[in-house]
């Protein structure tokens, strides 16, 4: 039997406002540095405040209060916070908020999918409580797209033989940011390849669990690593650990941008691990899913 996957998260915990706190996972998180006084950037999106330099980089510098909505940063604040330097999608880029506060470590399965009363819903990926406060954990991949709407991916190709391979999988994808659900599915869109397409691990494992009864297995999962209630490490490990799933073709993957454990994947028996978002990357792996499903 493989081990079961650690469920604990780090989150750093901060303020966009006076009264609601925020978070982001730890694992996004290259260095917290002091505030720097920031070089202007050109025809840039109003919530970038500037660029910075870190560690040999010039990186873009967001004031996430005023990306997500609320009040911007005066420059009064500005010297008085840090530079929360985060590496995802493939990008290092700075945010700059109005307070950090401190550092937690908390279990996906206290985190909850956000409720849809909460005026910011659409950027968030989850909330939990902390010491009676609710916490709201920002969807990073929806902000990002918002601020860069011109990095999208470009579509795979491939043979029509490889696309009747696929065709012959019953695919799963799982994902709780709606950014990435978008591409995943528009990279399967674009191949005329049919899917399903879900938010969270646990509505995962209903959906392979109902159709291995209905004689429809799930034989690809596709799944995020980083979710609310069941991670994609906890998910794999369930799949495998039931016969009557076990024999699907997993490929997690992640927002990170830094390399990820790929012998912790393998550990909860993932066949593979992949750095979102590249679409010919991930069509080449669900083909190689295919190739050994089907034998």
């Amino acid at each position: 039997m493989k081990n079961k996957a650690n469920q604990s998260q780090g989150l750093l915990l901060f303020h966009l406002s006076a009264r609601q706190m925020f978070a982001m996972g730890t694992l996004k998180i290259r260095e917290l540095i002091p505030y720097k006084p920031l070089n202007h950037l050109p025809n840039s999106h109003p919530a970038i405040k500037g660029t910075a330099s870190f560690r040999g980089h010039t990186i873009p510098v967001i004031d996430m209060a005023a990306a997500v909505g609320y009040r911007p940063l005066a420059e009064e604040e500005l010297r008085q916070t840090y530079i929360i330097v985060t590496d995802c999608q493939r990008m290092m880029i700075g945010f700059l908020v109005r307070g950090i506060d401190k550092i937690i470590e908390c279990n996906w399965r206290d985190i909850e999918s956000p409720p849809n009363n909460l005026g910011h819903s659409a950027l968030l990926t989850g909330v939990t409580r902390y010491d009676n406060q609710l916490i709201q954990l920002l969807d990073i991949e929806l902000l990002l797209a918002k601020i860069f709407p011109q990095t999208s991916t470009k579509a795979a190709t491939v043979t029509d033989v490889q696309r009747e391979q696929l065709k012959t999988m019953r695919i799963l994808l799982v994902d709780d940011s709606s950014v990435a659900r978008k591409q995943l599915s528009d990279a399967l869109d674009s191949l005329n390849v049919p899917y399903d397409v879900t938010s969270n691990g646990k509505k995962a494992l209903d959906i392979m669990e109902q159709g291995a009864l209905d004689g429809r297995p799930v034989t690809l999962l596709v799944s995020d690593i980083e979710m609310p209630g069941l991670d994609g490490y906890e998910l794999a490990f369930e799949v495998r650990d039931n016969p009557a799933l076990a024999k699907a073709y997993i490929i997690l993957h992640t927002s990170l941008s830094s390399e990820i454990s790929v012998s912790q994947a393998h550990q909860v028996g993932a066949n593979e691990a992949l750095t979102k978002f590249d679409a010919h990357e991930l069509v080449q792996a669900m083909l190689r899913g295919a190739n050994q499903v089907n034998g």
